[in-house]
């Protein structure tokens, strides 16, 4: 179906070979259907899906790669905010709080972790 005028030329010649000794001259042949095997049919039909599957998986992949630049920029930004991630601490709270389930959240201050880090570089 991708080459109909290729078909169409090569269809043409033999036509012109076959009918030139009664002097007549086709002067047009095209293809208007062709009638695929099951088969065909169905191996055009799981390239198809297969193409789709890759065009899904390339998305989802270049959406994963844009979540994590973001995720990095807004990592940048909060470091040079302390209180930025206290914030969003605080925004995070109130969201589990709307929801009204039993997540339970331990607030554990940020000190507390980085005189563990410090303890840790020592070592």
């Amino acid at each position: 179906m991708s080459e109909r005028d290729k078909i169409n030329v090569e269809l043409q010649d033999i036509l012109d070979k076959q009918t030139e000794p009664w002097g007549i001259k086709v002067s047009l042949v095209e293809t208007k259907q062709v009638d695929l095997p099951t088969e065909m049919q169905r191996a055009i039909a799981r390239q198809a899906e297969a193409e789709r599957e890759r065009r899904a998986k390339v998305i989802h992949a270049e959406g994963e790669a844009q979540a994590a630049e973001k995720l990095a920029e807004a990592a940048n930004i909060i470091s040079l905010y302390p209180a930025a991630i206290h914030l969003r601490f605080l925004q995070t709270i109130t969201k589990v709080a709307a929801e009204k389930n039993s997540t339970k959240i331990l607030p554990l201050p940020i000190d507390l972790l980085t005189a563990f880090l410090q303890k840790k570089e020592k070592e």
